[in-house]
């Protein structure tokens, strides 16, 4: 059974703490006054585009680019200034950076090495993290020899070997395979928090971060515009922009026309019926907003709803079956094509409409998120 004392951290407060950082590059501002607190044994992803500005907070974080302003404090300590080689920071690279001369073990130990630990202490270190991942059998072996998943678990073992306060990954599943991904993010997930290292992940993949994060950031031209849980960032997203590019959504653009403590009322052009949504908003009555749905939200059918609220009558524009749920491409009477999502369950109990055949389409009052920008 492999001893993870070492690893594990017992406080629950805040390690990393970012403070009015700001990169700029020439006259280009890279990133953009990024205030983020991040808690002990978190697995925390930075989520965004190319070009977003996530790779570069993340290489500031390790000491890799310099701090135009601001701090970066990590467990009380102000390492904005410090280089590289002094900060408990390790970093695992998307090409894993593994000696390709040297053995699975010396590669692990290749950075114990360099600090002078001793060496029975680098045995037992080593062989720890090769038991944590699995690959004790390989120590012998060379990177060549090894499938890309087993390179992935060598350069985390070599992150971990050293016991850094914060580790961080630099889009760690893009090398494998898309078979293997999914797999592959819940093992790491699960060999991270069995260590309890802190952990900050930088992916352009929203299931990566859906998947392996406990808090996520959406990043766009350097700055952060929606922090939190991977459920509520989908659930409830802050605007147009994070509900495009946290999963898929249907985006309508609508007039308050009556406005409730508890309700609200939307006219769209797009749709034959209002949009009932029974929550209340801070919008006042007759502004312009976006509505949000869900292509999980959606239910389809031949038969009209009787309701005067939230459905909308179309024609099978496409149809694809995608294993585990059907995706239905709908183009409603306006012209407007919107996405369906029916489990496979679901679709193999119902009479499914065939392509260029009309429907209805509906949803209830509760699945629709109301946004201003």
């Amino acid at each position: 059974m492999i001893d993870t004392r070492h690893f594990s951290i017992q406080h629950t407060d805040d390690l990393l703490k970012i403070v009015e950082v700001v990169k700029i590059y020439c006259d280009v501002m890279a990133v953009r006054s990024i205030n983020m607190t991040i808690k002990r044994n978190e697995i925390f992803a930075l989520l965004g585009s190319s070009g977003c500005g996530k790779s570069t907070l993340l290489r500031m974080l390790a000491g890799f680019e310099d701090v135009t302003s601001g701090q970066i404090l990590l467990d009380g300590e102000d390492i904005t200034n410090i280089p590289p080689y002094r900060r408990p920071v390790n970093m695992m690279f998307q090409s894993y950076a593994l000696f390709p001369h040297m053995t699975v073990e010396n590669n692990i130990a290749f950075g114990l090495k360099q600090e002078g630990v001793d060496r029975s202490e680098i045995h037992d270190r080593v062989f720890e993290v090769l038991g944590l991942v699995q690959m004790g059998a390989h120590a012998r072996r060379k990177p060549n020899q090894l499938s890309g998943g087993q390179q992935q678990r060598v350069a985390l073992a070599r992150s971990l070997v050293k016991r850094p306060k914060l580790l961080l990954l630099d889009e760690p599943m893009s090398a494998l395979d898309k078979t293997i991904r999914q797999k592959t993010q819940i093992e790491l997930t699960r060999i991270l928090e069995q260590v309890g290292v802190t952990c900050i992940i930088v992916t352009h993949d929203q299931g990566e971060a859906m998947v392996m994060a406990h808090r996520l950031a959406v990043m766009t031209e350097g700055q952060i515009v929606q922090c939190g849980t991977p459920q509520d960032v989908y659930a409830f997203p802050n605007s147009r922009f994070v509900a495009g590019f946290i999963g898929s959504t249907n985006l309508f653009t609508g007039t308050i026309i009556i406005d409730e403590p508890g309700s609200v009322t939307i006219e769209c052009d797009e749709l034959i019926k209002p949009l009932y949504v029974n929550h209340g908003i801070s919008e006042p009555l007759g502004m312009e907003v976006y509505v949000s749905i869900r292509p999980e939200s959606l239910r389809v059918s031949r038969n009209q709803p009787t309701s005067q609220f939230n459905w909308a009558h179309g024609m099978v524009n496409h149809m694809a079956w995608m294993g585990n749920y059907a995706l239905y491409q709908i183009r409603l009477d306006s012209g407007k094509i919107i996405e369906i999502n029916l489990p496979s369950l679901i679709f193999s109990k119902i009479d499914a409409p065939g392509i260029e055949e009309e429907v209805f389409v509906e949803w209830d009052s509760n699945s629709a998120t109301v946004l201003t920008s």
